[in-house]
């Protein structure tokens, strides 16, 4: 191996390592949902290269509103699938979509952009 080559491989191995790291490692942004008065928890959720935040609490046996705002045209964040709970929503760029459900048992619920490389988790507790 040349020098060039070695700068290389070192050089993937290194970007390797950071997508690793950003997608399974990084620190994720974490919201408890807001009751209203009516007892419907609520939380807005920022769709731009991913979502924020990307782990939702709720409690269990209550209705959810969950407002997803498109902030991009990105392809990839035009879809959300949440297959858990059957639902499945095309996200508008530039408008906010509304997806309400009611989470009916505890545990960690992902959601994804249709390709799944977006990802966010809904925790009912």
């Amino acid at each position: 191996m040349d020098t060039t080559e070695i700068i290389v491989t070192l050089t993937g191995l290194a970007l390797s390592a950071f997508v690793i790291w950003y997608f399974f490692f990084s620190a994720r942004q974490t919201a408890a949902a807001v009751s209203t008065s009516s007892g419907v928890q609520e939380v807005d959720i920022t769709v731009k290269g991913g979502y924020s935040p990307d782990v939702i609490e709720v409690e269990r046996g209550k209705p959810v509103q969950l407002s997803f705002y498109r902030d991009e045209e990105n392809s990839c964040s035009e879809e959300l699938l949440m297959p858990d709970f059957s639902i499945r929503r095309d996200l508008p760029a530039f408008k906010t979509t509304l997806v309400e459900l009611l989470p009916q048992q505890a545990g960690t619920f992902t959601f994804t952009c249709g390709m799944g490389m977006l990802r966010g988790s809904l925790v009912v507790k």
